[in-house]
């Protein structure tokens, strides 16, 4: 029980669990915009499932932290190019949120989304937790390699891995109703995937990319554009009802 009086353990637990925060905000964002694509009554039964998803995946990767090592041994080598496990899901995890960002952006800017109207066949609830699970994999396996650098032991890894779960499932449902309420926003939040999955991409071909810049150029605009929603809450003309002064 000396992990209980180490100061290096509980310092490990809190750091790597804002860490798994941070990058779980981009996942639930995901999840709620391929959820607002569903019926209202089950939207949030999605939310939940693929963070649980998302918890469920990640502690099976932590638990066979021997197989993730091995993700970064070459399999096989293309004109003196050599790609892993890791890049090979990176690639594919990368390209699919490109495509499906952009898939999302051109319904929105065409006019799209509403299935109704357009005659389209609204998305199956399984159709969504398996575009959920999928990206779920590529997230998770982001957060776990920044968990195993951080942590050594493995019970702080997933101890750290719940409790970030446990709080984004907590505020899920307020990140999405947030996002869906405002249309510039969910446009916003399109584009930061889009820039995730280029990102992918570039470190499953070995370039590497300061994600402190990404996660900068993401908080300073997701900022300007706050102060944009309040400037236009501001400048709403005020209507005034017939016999009013």
């Amino acid at each position: 029980m000396d992990w209980i009086t180490d100061p290096q353990i509980w310092i490990s637990l809190v750091t790597l669990t804002a860490l798994e925060i941070v990058l779980g905000i981009d996942n639930i964002i995901f999840i709620s915009i391929l959820a607002g694509k569903l019926p209202a009554e089950q939207q949030a039964k999605a939310r939940q499932t693929g963070l649980m998803l998302a918890l469920v995946t990640r502690i099976l990767l932590l638990a066979s932290l021997a197989w993730m090592v091995k993700l970064t041994a070459p399999l096989f080598t293309v004109f003196n190019f050599s790609l892993s496990g890791r890049d090979l899901i990176l690639l594919g995890g990368g390209l699919f949120l490109i495509w499906k960002s952009t898939r999302e952006i051109h319904e929105k800017l065409e006019g799209g989304d509403d299935h109704t109207a357009t005659g389209k066949v609204a998305p199956k609830f399984s159709a969504i937790i398996v575009q959920i699970l999928l990206l779920d994999i590529v997230f998770s396996l982001d957060s776990v390699i920044t968990a195993i650098g951080m942590a050594n032991k493995l019970g702080v890894m997933v101890a750290a891995v719940v409790i970030a779960l446990g709080v984004m499932l907590k505020y899920a449902g307020s990140i999405s109703d947030f996002v869906h309420k405002h249309p510039t926003l969910k446009m916003l939040a399109l584009s930061f995937l889009l820039l995730i999955g280029v990102t992918l991409v570039a470190e499953g071909t070995h370039q590497h990319v300061n994600k402190g810049y990404i996660y900068f150029a993401m908080a300073f605009s997701f900022a300007v554009e706050l102060m944009n929603l309040k400037l236009r809450k501001k400048s709403v003309p005020v209507v005034l009802h017939e016999g009013q002064p």
